[in-house]
């Protein structure tokens, strides 16, 4: 008898358990969703949050330091950069340093370090990829013009961004693009704090240059170094004689340190910048 009854039972709870057991499930899923629209969440950029030691990446392609260097690469482009913390930086620095050392030359690698990892404070991982890809492709000039754009932006190093730049001039094909180059690192010599330095770079530029006419322009900034360096000096001796600096450069002369102010040859003349320090201008004095 009473298996008669579990027997007609067992068909009847079986028909009302699981649309039962469904709704409570649903139902919880639905009071646990509302509960968690009100629960503040943190946005993660899981993708960049650790650097894994070189070892581990190249077992990790099976000793293919190539491949290795293609899948960190990976993880430095599709990182969202708008999201990051300031520590997360730090971390693709390390990353794409990495990438530099498994494969110097890798061409996303350095264009990406330079884009992004110097306006956050990673100038020296940035130089550490860009000089290791001027290394290894020495037939692009783009890793050399960046470093040596990064020096002097970035560092305010003038003299050592002008060496980067005459090595990049070297590596374009186009002699008209060369020169172009070279110019702009005999302009950058002119805001050198070393002006000793600045007028042997100079002219290491004109010695090299092969057309006449832009060996002449370079002996000309030549001859603006030199007579800055000049009016530096004496400037240097006003101080020494007075006890004061220079604030006009009229006074060089009317204290008989000079006996006159040099000619610019370029005509732009030279002031003086925002710590009193006497500078070339770089355009016409206004009238």
């Amino acid at each position: 008898m009473a298996n008669d009854v579990t027997s007609k039972m067992k068909p009847l709870c079986q028909g009302w358990l699981m649309p039962f057991l469904a709704l409570f499930l649903a139902s919880a899923f639905i009071v646990t969703a509302q509960r968690l629209k009100s629960v503040s969440r943190q946005t993660v950029s899981v993708e960049i949050q650790v650097a894994l030691p070189l070892s581990v990446q190249v077992f990790m392609t099976l000793g293919d330091r190539y491949l290795a260097a293609n899948a960190a690469a990976i993880r430095a482009l599709v990182v969202s950069t708008d999201k990051m913390k300031p520590e997360d930086y730090a971390v693709l620095s390390r990353v794409q340093q990495d990438v530099s050392w498994l494969n110097p030359a890798h061409e996303d690698n350095y264009y990406i370090a330079f884009a992004i990892l110097p306006q956050y404070g990673e100038v020296d991982a940035a130089q550490t990829i860009l000089a290791r890809a001027s290394r290894a492709r020495f037939f692009d000039y783009q890793p050399t013009f960046f470093y040596g754009f990064n020096q002097w932006y970035y560092k305010h190093d003038p003299a050592g961004a002008a060496v980067w730049m005459r090595e990049a001039a070297l590596k374009l094909p186009d002699p008209k693009q060369q020169l172009t180059m070279q110019n702009m690192a005999a302009r950058w010599m002119d805001k050198a704090q070393d002006t000793e330095l600045a007028i042997r770079v100079v002219e290491a530029l004109a010695k090299e240059a092969r057309r006449p006419d832009f060996r002449q322009y370079l002996e000309t900034r030549v001859v603006r170094l030199r007579q800055l360096q000049q009016l530096k000096i004496a400037a240097a001796s006003y101080r020494e004689r007075f006890g004061k600096p220079v604030s006009n450069l009229q006074d060089l002369v009317a204290s008989g340190i000079l006996p006159a102010l040099p000619q610019d040859p370029f005509g732009f003349g030279f002031g003086f910048d925002q710590q009193g320090d006497i500078v070339l201008r770089t355009s016409p004095p206004r009238s």
